[in-house]
């Protein structure tokens, strides 16, 4: 350690640390433009000089290392003035009007004009002349505001090693940072990282996704914020693709309960989010978990974890889906009693009755479950709960999970014909081995997952022609692309933008008529508006209809419960407060806010958990850690056509194999394609580890 004084004041510090960070963290400050905390330092801007006792020059602060004894001062009238002039030299080629800029508010030489003072206009200025360059994904690049402090080029070569950023100089010898041969950074072998953009301390490299709309880590890292669960999915990929699995389903583990069952069917609404969509395609975030986990011996999380003491309290959870199994788990974990109660004979809800085998096998289903009863948890098959309240004379709380499972008719005329089926009741008896009542010629009424479910597994129970109708057009289908073209290739038809008109028939189903659909929108109110294409009237035939309109909950007024649109149950608010209208009892996932996704139950059962604990007298915090810390390392290095590189795909049996029989037919990610695949996420979290610059406005709010 050494002891050096700054305008004054003696300061401890760390010898051979450079000067300019000594002031700052003691708390004085030295302006700075080109230094930036975790860069090498430049020392090019001019504006950090300060003056050594005993030397004659000025010296930049951020290239002086301090050593015992040190005398330094930063405000002397020279220094003062040297900096002005350099601040002058800065601007005489930077934009003058600043609030056209997107940076407005936010621009580190903003606030350093602030501080020194505005220019004298002894400068002449000039107009740099560049093209704003919005040819890129992610990035825009405004050369006219470079200020060449250099942090962008140090940012990609020092700190990423990509050294895609250098400095260039056009015919007229004007210099600007950017690529060879102004390459677009797709051809330069960028990473997107978006490092430049982070430390650029005016608006000339920015952010194209950065909104104020949003807190910085959620457009910084929006994969982890789109999934409901907000699941550290950079780090988890990261991990895989370092061979990894136990760390990387350790990091799984911490926030999503099932994550086996995810990794076949999550809706993966974290690749919607994607920064790489931008770049090419998406990350393949589902299969690469699902690899992970299958992978994963356990190691970090199995038998570890919380498990509080027992507190004494009596839990009852009603419905054993993906939402009711989460919250009973981490009740438990917190040291309460826990009895679910499942009309059904086997625990899973939706899972073990409405998600087809070829999709989740349902051995997969029980080895999550047995996660949860090894815990503790008590599960009670073939009990129906038709009036919580009662269950207060045994149980302190009460969580209502009791899913979706009542399928829909819509009012048309036909609905009640011999032949028609409803989406749950036919998928629960397909899953059952029951009669379901199924024809040969098949028309699926809806668009979303589920009436690919019932279209996908008609054509495994023997249906020779199937056709899937729904108001949405093709780009506005909720199901999956892949769902959809994989339906396709096992010879079903899709209908998209159609009204359904009457299903007709007079003692048996013989066909649905209908009407193409122009416009489909919905008003303020959610109510549909439909225009329809005049004289677009068509049949088709058939001799099963299957509404796969929607689903509500099996629950009436008896209970006791206040219930809402759809036959919800209503709750005070569906994320921070699950409490009914009953005190002592709460609901969570698709009974709550319809039928949307298992994480997104995952989720809901999560909060629910840490409600009920809260209202039992817990501290609601249910978090875990299971894995160790990852060092990040910021220094990810060349890859030869990086932007180029495909999305992996998993290995699919061809339609012919699959579309008669129940087996699992999507294989996932193999070895080989699971290393590549995760290699390329561009790790947008490491990000959120460059240090933020110290400016004058935080030492003046810190003086406040």
């Amino acid at each position: 350690m050494a002891v050096i004084t700054i305008d004054g004041k003696k300061v401890e510090v760390e010898e051979g640390k450079n000067v300019l960070e000594c002031a700052l963290d003691a708390g004085i400050y030295i302006p700075h433009l080109c230094h930036h905390k975790d860069l090498h330092p430049l020392g090019s801007c001019r504006m950090c000089i300060v003056q050594q006792e005993g030397k004659d020059e000025v010296e930049p602060s951020c290239m002086l290392k301090a050593k015992d004894g040190m005398v330094i001062h930063t405000q002397t009238e020279e220094i003062k003035r040297l900096r002005m002039l350099a601040l002058e030299l800065l601007l005489a080629g930077h934009p003058e009007d600043c609030s056209t800029c997107p940076k407005y508010g936010n621009c580190e030489l903003q606030i350093l004009i602030q501080y020194i003072g505005p220019k004298t206009g002894r400068m002449k200025m000039r107009s740099k002349g560049f093209a704003v360059n919005d040819k890129n994904p992610l990035l825009l690049h405004d050369m006219n505001r470079c200020i060449l402090c250099g942090r962008c080029v140090r940012a990609c070569d020092d700190l990423r090693g990509v050294n895609v950023l250098h400095y260039q100089k056009r015919e007229d010898l004007e210099v600007y940072t950017g690529t060879l041969k102004d390459r677009l950074l797709k051809d330069a072998n960028c990473r997107f990282c978006q490092a430049c953009a982070e430390v650029c301390p005016t608006g000339t490299i920015r952010d194209i996704l950065a909104t104020t709309e949003k807190k910085k880590e959620d457009y910084v890292v929006p994969c982890r914020a789109g999934c409901p669960a907000h699941a550290d999915i950079p780090t988890y990929l990261r991990y895989t693709k370092q061979g990894k699995f136990d760390e990387a389903t350790a990091v799984i583990r911490e926030r999503l309960s099932m994550p086996k069952t995810l990794g076949y069917i999550c809706n993966h609404a974290c690749e919607l989010e994607c920064k790489r969509t931008q770049v090419n395609e998406p990350m393949s975030i589902r299969n690469l978990k699902r690899y992970a986990v299958e992978h994963d011996s356990g190691k970090y999380w199995r038998g570890k974890g919380k498990q509080l003491s027992d507190t004494g309290r009596k839990v009852c959870v009603v419905g054993a889906g993906p939402a009711g199994l989460t919250a009973a788990y981490y009740l438990r974990k917190q040291g309460h009693d826990v009895t679910v109660k499942e009309a059904l004979p086997e625990a899973g809800g939706m899972l073990s009755y409405g998600i087809p085998s070829y999709r989740l096998p349902r051995e997969i289903v029980q080895e999550e479950i047995k996660v949860f009863t090894d815990q503790g948890v008590k599960i009670e098959t073939g009990v129906r709960v038709d009036k919580p309240a009662d269950l207060l004379k045994e149980y302190d709380a009460v969580l209502m999970a009791i899913g979706g499972h009542n399928g829909v008719r819509l009012p048309m005329k036909g609905n009640d014909l011999p032949g028609v089926l409803v989406n749950i009741e036919f998928l629960r008896q397909a899953s059952m081995g029951e009669e379901t009542g199924l024809g040969k010629k098949v028309i699926v009424l809806g668009g979303g997952n589920v009436a690919f479910d019932c279209a996908r597994t008609a054509k495994r129970l023997g249906a020779e022609e199937i056709h899937v109708a729904c108001l949405e057009a093709r780009d506005k289908m909720t199901s999956d692309d892949e769902e959809i073209e994989q339906a396709q290739e096992e010879g079903i038809f899709v209908h998209p933008a159609q009204t359904f008109e009457a299903i007709t028939g007079d003692d048996h189903v013989t066909g649905v008529d209908f009407m193409n659909v122009e416009s489909f929108t919905f008003d303020e109110n959610r109510r549909a508006i439909i225009k329809k294409e005049a004289g677009s009237e068509h049949h088709i035939d058939a001799d099963t209809v299957i509404f796969a309109t929607g689903q509500r909950p099996d629950i009436t007024e008896a209970s006791g419960l206040t219930l809402g649109r759809g036959n919800s149950i209503t709750v005070a608010d569906i994320t921070r407060d699950k409490k009914t209208s009953l005190e002592g009892i709460f609901a969570a996932g698709d009974c709550i806010y319809g039928t949307k996704s298992v994480v997104m139950a995952v989720e809901s059962g999560r909060e629910a958990a840490s409600q009920i604990d809260l209202y039992l007298g817990g501290d609601g915090d249910i978090s875990e850690v299971f894995a160790p810390e990852q060092f990040k390392d910021p220094y990810i290095g060349e890859i030869d056509d990086f932007a180029k590189l495909k999305r992996r795909m998993p290995k699919v049996d061809p339609a012919e194999m699959r579309q008669d029989n129940f087996r699992l037919f999507d294989h996932g990610l193999c070895d080989e394609d699971a290393c590549a695949e995760a290699g390329r996420c561009l790790q947008c979290d490491l990000r959120l580890q460059i240090s933020t610059p110290k400016t004058w406005a935080d030492f003046s709010k810190e003086a406040e």
